[in-house]
C-alpha cells in the first residue's frame, strides 16, 4: 500500500474515534444525565482532568486533520510533509496515552458519589476492586447509577485512546518510510 493512501484511511480513521472522545467526556460532566452534579462540583476527579476532550479529542483531532491532508495530492504528499505527518503523530499519540492514562484512573478509583450522607470516592486506595464485585455497586446512592455511567463512559474512552494510539503510532511507521521512499504520487498512485 502507498504511503500517502495509508494516511488518508489513518487520518480518516481517527476522526470518529476523536469525536467519541470528546462527546463521551462531555457526557461525564453529567452524572445521572442531570446538571446539577457538574454545577454543584460533584464530579469525579478524572473527569475534570478533561482526557477524553483534550488528549484523545483535539490533541488527536488536529494531527488527524494533517495525516489525512498528507495522504492528498498536492504540497503536502512529499516527503517533508511525510516527516511532519511524524512530529503531528507524536502529538496524536501523547494525546491518546494521556486519555488512556486518565480513563485508567477513573476506572481504578471509581466514581465519586454520595455514600449515605457524605460526598467521596468510596473505591479509591481499596484493596479488592470494585469493578468484578456488584454488590459494591450500591454504596453509592447518588446520583443514580452513576458507578455504571463512569464504568461504560471510562471504558469507551479506554479502548478510543488504544485504537488512536495504535493509529498514531502506524502513521509514525508510515511517515517514516514515507518520508525516507516516497509517497508514491510521483508514480501516479494515490
Amino acid at each position: 500500500m502507498c504511503t500517502g493512501k495509508c494516511s488518508r484511511c489513518i487520518g480518516v480513521a481517527l476522526y470518529p474515534l476523536a469525536v467519541i472522545s470528546i462527546i463521551c467526556n462531555i457526557i461525564l460532566f453529567f452524572p445521572g444525565w442531570e446538571t446539577s452534579y457538574a454545577k454543584d462540583g460533584y464530579i469525579t476527579e478524572e473527569v475534570k482532568y478533561m482526557g477524553g476532550l483534550v488528549g484523545g479529542g483535539l490533541m488527536v483531532l488536529v494531527p488527524a486533520l494533517y495525516i489525512h491532508v498528507t495522504g492528498q495530492q498536492g504540497c503536502c504528499a512529499n516527503r517533508c510533509g511525510m516527516f511532519l505527518s511524524i512530529a503531528f503523530a507524536a502529538v496524536g499519540v501523547a494525546g491518546a496515552l494521556y486519555s488512556f492514562i486518565v480513563a485508567m484512573l477513573g476506572l481504578i478509583n471509581g466514581p465519586y458519589c454520595r455514600v449515605l450522607l457524605i460526598w467521596m470516592t468510596p473505591f479509591k486506595d481499596k484493596e479488592n476492586s470494585y469493578l468484578n464485585n456488584r454488590d459494591l455497586w450500591g454504596l453509592c446512592t447518588a446520583p443514580k447509577d452513576v458507578v455504571e455511567f463512569n464504568i461504560g463512559l471510562f471504558a469507551i474512552l479506554l479502548l478510543t485512546s488504544s485504537l488512536q494510539l495504535v493509529l498514531c503510532c502506524s502513521q509514525m511507521i508510515n511517515g517514516l518510510f514515507g518520508c525516507l521512499c516516497g509517497t508514491c504520487t510521483s508514480k501516479g498512485v494515490i
